[in-house]
């Protein structure tokens, strides 16, 4: 097998039951899986088998808002493990793969973010990851106390703030500051621990924290800011940093600028790596694929379809359009997610779709893109993005699951370490050293 010096990160981006709106009502799928541990504990297994850098998952603080007739319809995002709490059960269950969560600056206190991922690394030896939201959704805030939510300026402000203070948080003490000396009775150094004493425009946090520094220093910061403001707080931030782009060229301008903003920051942009979502339907054949994706996309209702396009476009009411006419122009919400607007509609452009079709495109994908086919089709397209500046490795999203994380592991997998694109083995234990990423230094070193 030929070798490679630069190899593919991997992260398995999980959805309860899959990406694929339908995912439940596939034969395949563990219809049950929002709250079904022992559904997680196999799909994170298979992931660790196959050698995946990390598992992600994905949160919101509030249900989805839609028709009851389309929400009734869908799985995802109803009845869910919170994610923190489930991968604290998963790392007693695995031994390498890397646990990354979201959890949100707007509805978080730094003190609580800081304590529980710092927990989590040192649950899970060296393998939590923190994915950065500022919360895109505007009935989140009515869960808070708040008649709406933060302007979109205003929730990248604090989360600058908030992430700086879990920083400092995760400083507070030395790693050799436990002596835990039981001659002499001194367990910790005092002046080996660290009040952070931060006073801010939004926050005011004394510190210290009151657990030992991570076993990563820092767990590793995770980001999807797309927007102008989220691709500056990604370059400041983020070490893996997932993104959603549908065509190379755009994929590539993406990398190419992050990276730029990074090093203009003074970071080193090979410490950033770059996740496009990528949904994967392979069988052995690219016609057994086809099949498959067929099947699922034939379970899919047309009010779902619909109500997805509508949240994707910011809540546009499309009722009064001709379904089979193109997309009308759409005012963009501001307090929205500007990166979803702007691909949905510049995938209806580029494609000449119909309102419907546009639906059932978003339907089966969100956003992401689809390959369907072979394994030797499916990595093709992984290395020629992987090789022309569009991407470190991709943030895997079966359609549904168990069955499709089952087939990459079985099909992709082995044809990406044929090719000498990915490990077959772990060589180190933790997150950051499996994404080739530095242990944290403190700021008190």
């Amino acid at each position: 097998m030929i070798q490679n010096k630069r190899m593919m990160s991997l992260g398995a981006f999980f959805q309860p039951t899959g990406h694929h709106v339908t995912s439940w009502r596939h034969p395949q799928a563990q219809a049950d899986a929002g709250t079904n541990f022992a559904h997680y504990a196999e799909i994170c297994r298979t992931a660790e088998r196959g050698r995946f850098d990390l598992i992600f998952l994905a949160d919101n603080y509030a249900m989805r808002e839609a028709s009851p007739e389309a929400l009734s319809r869908a799985a995802q995002f109803v009845c869910n493990f919170e994610p923190l709490t489930l991968l604290s059960a998963i790392a007693a269950v695995t031994e390498r793969i890397g646990l990354v969560a979201t959890a949100s600056t707007s509805y978080n206190e730094p003190f609580h973010i800081a304590r529980k991922y710092a927990s989590l690394d040192h649950l899970s030896g060296g393998r939590a990851g923190w994915n950065i939201v500022t919360s895109a959704l505007e009935y989140e805030a009515y869960n808070f106390s708040r008649d709406r939510h933060y302007d979109h300026e205003d929730r990248y402000e604090r989360a600058r703030e908030f992430t700086r203070v879990v920083q400092g948080l995760w400083d507070s003490w030395d790693d050799d500051a436990l002596v835990r000396d039981r001659e002499s009775g001194l367990f910790f150094d005092t002046d080996k621990v660290h009040k952070l004493d931060h006073r801010g425009k939004y926050y005011s946090v004394r510190g210290p924290l009151n657990i030992s520094r991570p076993p990563q220093g820092h767990p590793v910061l995770v980001q999807a800011g797309a927007s102008a403001t989220g691709r500056g707080f990604a370059a400041e931030f983020g070490e893996v940093i997932f993104s959603t782009h549908l065509t190379l060229p755009e994929a590539q301008e993406f990398y190419t600028d992050v990276k730029g903003r990074a090093r203009a920051l003074g970071r080193n942009p090979e410490h950033i790596k770059v996740l496009p979502g990528l949904m994967v339907m392979v069988a052995p054949t690219e016609a057994e694929a086809k099949e498959k994706l067929d099947y699922l996309q034939s379970l899919i209702h047309p009010k779902v379809a619909l109500e997805i396009l509508s949240f994707t476009l910011g809540g546009a009411d499309l009722s009064g359009y001709d379904l089979d006419g193109p997309l009308p122009e759409l005012p963009m919400d501001p307090g929205g997610s500007q990166s979803s607007f702007a691909t949905t509609v510049n995938l209806a452009r580029e494609h000449k779709l119909t309102i419907r079709q546009l639906a059932y495109r978003m339907a089966a994908s969100r956003q992401r893109v689809l390959i369907t086919g072979s394994p030797a089709q499916i990595v093709d397209h992984m290395e020629h993005w992987f090789t022309n500046d569009a991407a470190d490795g991709f943030n895997i999203l079966p359609p549904y699951l168990p069955g499709c994380l089952d087939d990459f592991v079985e099909l992709v997998i082995p044809e990406l370490q044929r090719r000498g694109l990915f490990r077959t083995e772990y060589t180190g234990r933790t997150l950051r050293e499996h994404l080739g990423l530095p242990r944290t230094k403190s700021r008190y070193a």
